[in-house]
């Protein structure tokens, strides 16, 4: 099958794309988890004091690691940079530094390269553009490129690619130079602290004592984001980490201060300051306390947040060895069982239950996803209630994984408005498109899954909304009809997705019998033309049945793969309009005994005419 591609004069069929097989999504290989600290005055000024002052040392660290460029892990140098950050921290918290400015370090390698491509790309689809004539349509291999709409629009892009290619150039010098760019707490902040005045939430002109409030309030978020209190676990270590150390049964914290502050912050022996807030976590806190109490490594980060004036803290550990993948279950355990097809949208998901053989089951599931202009931690909220419903609904209905598209946006997004439309129109679903959560949606959706001993299915999304129209919309909305839930296209998608995900195909199969009188088995062994794989052994086929006496009407010529069969002539009684006209036809099949036919009055001899 293919679709027909306009353009030009001819028309072409061009084959649809080849979909990839679905597979079941890796379960998360660690654990994160997060209670608050009811810290003390004296707590606080000790966490601050430790926070910027180790905060400093991974800013420099970080500075000199860019120095170095891109070189071999071996090559690095971490050996010595975390033996100059020793004595004014400690090894461990050395230790903590240097790694965190490798990971950041390569991180923004991956950022660099994925803006280079992204550059790339853009250039060629406005490049190719460009190259037609304003108004037409050309034909390239077997896709077809449009020109801009008018001359103007074609001026004005004309300027764009001279943009992107200095922008290119310089962004491959940084990579070919070992440059990366790597803010500490964000560029936003960085670019806020740039135009502070022109950040200010106050009315303007600011009073003198406005601005220093304001001074004020921005200072501290800008020590809180860039302080660094982060301590690697140790296997072996009391309570699985030396440097940050909590106690199981009671919760107490105890911290390892860099060297220079011991001498006038440490309450407790070899350096350490134990804090008023105990540490407890509710969240999964019973994995957390058989961690510790085995001794495994736990890794422990504390943040404060400067808007609500609260300090957190984070454990975080590996649930599969380094090196290996959690294991899975494989496509067919989980297709014996019902499935939860997911269609997600950028305001809600549409939702739909299928048994194993790929039928929906019981009425559609329209949750709401409301992600537009809020900030960060609301639609991360929102978004965990969304998995938190779909859950619910799975293990309600017994199910044993969720299918969901494996969307991927991110080509795209890299070419802007050259793939995704012009003017308003091309405006909104440009944004739309962006604003569909489709990573963070499907990394949350297998960490909660997992917790919740379900698994996650990721199908192709290529033709899912076409063909759930096609051959879903109209026979759903009929069978829901008398329901009060609303059947829409995103649930006929849905259904093609979950049907993916169970290995069966987007069609469906039409209502009626699946053979025609034909074609039907019993028709042909009562006719004599049986076909070699209706056969059940080397018997001969039923004698003709005493309802064919009165038969004159003859049949079309039934298929078969054996030629040296002889030619038997058969009568039968022809449907009205499921045959040719009738003619002398004859049908290849066994051949059967004159006594027999003798028998029925049915002599195979012609007869002469009265």
């Amino acid at each position: 099958m293919g679709k027909r591609v306009q353009g030009g004069k001819a028309r072409e069929l061009r084959p649809f794309r080849v979909l990839a097989a679905p597979f079941v999504v890796a379960r998360p290989s660690g654990c994160r988890i997060r209670t608050r600290l009811h810290v003390s005055p004296a707590d606080a000024v000790v966490l601050r004091a430790v926070g910027e002052h180790l905060g400093a040392l991974a800013g420099a660290d970080l500075a000199a690691r860019m120095r170095i460029g891109n070189v071999p892990a071996a090559h690095a140098r971490r050996a010595e940079r975390k033996k100059a950050l020793t004595p004014q921290s400690s090894s461990r918290w050395a230790g903590a530094i240097t790694r965190t400015s490798e990971d950041q370090y390569q991180l923004g390698r991956r950022a660099l390269n994925a803006r280079i491509g992204s550059l790339r790309r853009a250039i060629r689809a406005i490049e190719a553009r460009l190259a037609v004539p304003p108004g037409s349509c050309v034909r390239w291999g077997r896709r077809m490129v449009r020109g801009y709409v008018n001359h103007a629009e074609r001026r004005a892009k004309q300027q764009r690619p001279q943009i992107l290619k200095r922008n290119l150039r310089q962004a491959v010098r940084e990579r070919d130079s070992g440059r990366v760019r790597v803010t500490r707490g964000g560029r936003l902040l960085l670019n806020s602290r740039h135009h502070l005045y022109d950040t200010m939430t106050g009315p303007k002109p600011l009073t003198e004592a406005a601005w220093q409030a304001e001074l004020d309030s921005w200072g501290d978020e800008w020590s809180a984001r860039r302080m660094f209190l982060t301590a690697d676990g140790e296997a072996g270590a009391p309570f699985g980490n030396y440097t940050i150390s909590v106690a199981p049964t009671c919760g107490s914290i105890a911290l390892v201060l860099p060297e220079p502050l011991r001498r006038q912050h440490a309450n407790a022996r070899r350096g350490r300051y134990v804090l008023d807030a105990a540490a407890v976590f509710t969240h999964r806190g019973e994995q957390w306390s058989d961690r510790v109490g085995a001794g495994a490594p736990v890794r422990y980060d504390i943040t404060y947040d400067s808007g609500r004036r609260r300090w957190y803290r984070d454990a975080s550990w590996s649930t599969v060895k380094k090196g290996r993948q959690a294991p899975v279950p494989t496509l067919d355990v989980l297709r014996a069982r019902p499935v939860l097809a997911v269609d997600v949208n950028a305001d809600h998901l549409a939702a739909w239950i299928l048994d194993p053989c790929g039928n929906p089951v019981g009425a559609p599931r329209t949750l709401p996803l409301e992600l537009a202009g809020l900030p960060a931690t609301t639609r991360d909220a929102r978004l965990r209630e969304a998995i938190s419903r779909l859950i619910h609904l799975a293990q309600v209905h017994d199910c044993a994984a969720l299918v969901v598209e494996n969307l991927n946006f991110a080509d795209a997004r890299t070419t802007g408005r050259e793939k995704l439309g012009r003017g308003r129109r091309g405006k909104a679903f440009r944004r739309m498109v962006a604003g569909i959560p489709t990573a963070k949606f499907r990394d949350r959706l297998a960490g909660m899954a997992h917790h919740a001993g379900l698994s996650v299915i990721a199908v192709d999304p290529a033709y899912s909304s076409k063909w759930g129209a096609q051959h879903w919309l109209a026979p759903l909305k009929e069978q829901a009809s008398t329901g009060q839930t609303t059947v829409t296209g995103h649930h006929a998608a849905a259904v093609v997705v979950g049907r993916r995900g169970l290995g069966c195909t987007a069609r469906r199969r039409k209502d009626g019998p699946r053979q025609t009188p034909t074609t039907s088995a019993s028709r042909r062994v009562e006719a004599g033309a049986v076909r070699p794989e209706d056969r059940a052994g080397p018997a001969v086929p039923e004698t003709p049945s005493h309802r064919t006496l009165g038969r004159t009407e003859r049949t079309a010529p039934a298929r078969t793969t054996c030629s040296t069969t002889p030619v038997v002539r058969q009568t039968r009684a022809r449907p009205p309009g499921k045959h040719p006209p009738h003619g002398p036809t004859t049908v290849r099949g066994p051949s059967v005994p004159d006594q027999q036919l003798a028998l029925f009055g049915m002599s195979d001899r012609p007869t002469p005419a009265d």
